[in-house]
């Protein structure tokens, strides 16, 4: 049987060295000694023979060849936390505690239905959850949570189509925008101020339902955007689900754009690990596809 070379104390410290961006955070992430660190960064450097980092300029960046054992090790370290995470599961039977990652345009309601019923079924099951955005959902399912709502499947995770979330574009009935009294083309919002909910991720990779406006305000959740919407401080594409008191109550109005003013997004259902699942992360699944059914025949 091979017997590896490199220990995953060493993959794990040159993963941290390029994710902090250099060996003093990575060694202060790892507490341990930036000596250490150092050391087992060079020992994958000298086992295999291969140039990991390169100069340019004053900074120090992966080689190609770096780059591939980088991802490769990543990989690893994420298999070995999954194997341990599984073992863990089939040695308590059932699990005490239940992480969520749920990104904010699921409708609220739906994921509070869900986590009563869930509640009445396990007592003594905590729930931790997160309300994430965008690239922050796809960070916690690296080990931080056993199920996510997200509006992609990272690759290498399970996942399901869950729900499609329409989204309309609109403002409080006093904005400027209504007073116009015609249909709206996407160039009449841009001297507009566009509420946006900031991407939760600490890797932000890109904007959706996001426009070039002159001005613009980024907010960290959505109810600071509806709010602010409300109080006719700007526009936005909000989850009409997530408005509907607001549309009802007259306090929010749909904008007449004559193209682009609704748009359609799909939310997934993601499993960290399919093999890890307890009866209650198993459960709750069951919840969701129970709770969003009604929205997905109407």
């Amino acid at each position: 049987m091979f017997a590896p070379r490199i220990t995953l104390e060493q993959w794990r410290a040159l993963v941290a060295v390029v994710d902090a961006g250099g060996y003093a955070r990575a060694a202060e992430q790892l507490n341990k000694s930036q000596s250490t660190v150092t050391y087992a960064v060079q020992r994958i450097a000298s086992l295999l023979d291969v140039a990991l980092f390169e100069s340019r300029g004053r900074r120090a960046v992966l080689t190609p060849a770096g780059a591939v054992l980088y991802r490769r090790g990543k990989v690893l370290l994420g298999e070995s936390a999954r194997l341990e995470r599984v073992a863990q599961a089939l040695a308590r039977g059932q699990e005490s505690e239940l992480r969520l990652a749920v990104e904010i345009v699921f409708p609220t309601w739906l994921l509070l239905e869900a986590m009563r019923r869930f509640g009445e079924a396990f007592p003594d099951v905590r729930v931790e959850l997160h309300e994430s955005v965008l690239g922050g959902t796809e960070e916690l399912l690296e080990g931080r949570v056993d199920l996510a709502v997200g509006s992609r499947i990272p690759g290498g995770f399970a996942g399901e189509p869950l729900l499609d979330v329409r989204f309309v574009c609109a403002a409080a009935p006093c904005h400027p925008l209504h007073q116009l009294g015609r249909p709206l083309g996407l160039d009449d919002l841009k001297p507009h101020r566009h509420l946006v909910v900031r991407d939760s991720g600490t890797r932000p990779t890109r904007r959706v339902l996001a426009l070039e406006a002159e001005q613009r305000w980024t907010v960290s959740h959505k109810s600071t955007s509806i709010r602010a919407a409300c109080m006719g401080l700007g526009f936005a594409w909000f989850a009409e689900s997530n408005i509907r008191d607001e549309l009802a109550r007259g306090d929010l109005v749909p904008l007449p754009l004559a193209d682009g003013g609704v748009r359609h997004g799909q939310l997934y259902l993601i499993h960290a690990d399919p093999d890890a699942a307890g009866p209650g992360a198993r459960r709750f699944t069951e919840l969701l596809r129970e709770v969003v059914k009604p929205l997905s025949t109407a």
